[in-house]
């Protein structure tokens, strides 16, 4: 049997400048990564999907719009006004307010506000720790980074983006 983990508030590992705080990864779990997140205003993490894995995003504050559908019409460029089959829209999640995603389903969320919004997001399974700290070390080696080592490490990570990441490559600051 082994022991548990508890951490106090403020605990955890940053994930370089994302705005990122990594509370639980493959290290403790093998089930799934766990993040405190800070989305900057203006942030834009693209429509995206994975084929395996899932993932969870809670708004412990602020305002987020938030994508979880399979849209019927996918435009380049922009998610917003993309609506499912159904009829889903984008919605405007507020503190409290849970999104889940299911393998293979598109999703996205943008800090429409003025305000940072902070979130708790979970990913199943662990490892997504791995792409984001690859990623930081993309971003830090001076200049530019290459947008073709950045699509292959996404694409080595179960990351298949459908519109561009926008106002940065984190939530928490100016990346690509």
């Amino acid at each position: 049997m082994t022991d548990g983990l508890i951490l106090p508030p403020g605990a955890g590992r940053p994930v370089g400048n994302s705005g990122m705080t990594l509370k639980l990864g493959e290290e403790t779990s093998g089930l799934w990564s766990v993040f405190e997140t800070v989305v900057q205003p203006g942030f834009d993490v693209g429509a995206h999907f994975h084929h395996e894995a899932e993932e969870l995003f809670y708004i412990l504050d602020g305002e987020l719009d938030l994508l979880a559908f399979n849209p019927s019409v996918r435009t380049e460029g922009d998610w917003q006004a993309w609506e499912s089959a159904s009829g889903d829209k984008v919605a405007r999640g507020t503190t409290g307010s849970l999104m889940h995603v299911p393998a293979g389903c598109a999703h996205a969320f943008a800090n429409p506000g003025t305000t940072p919004a902070r979130m708790l997001f979970l990913v199943a399974p662990a490892g997504h720790e791995n792409y984001l700290r690859e990623l930081a070390d993309l971003l830090a080696a001076g200049g530019p980074p290459d947008p073709s080592a950045i699509s292959e490490l996404r694409a080595r990570h179960d990351i298949h983006q459908l519109t561009p990441l926008r106002g940065g490559g984190g939530p928490g600051g100016p990346r690509p």
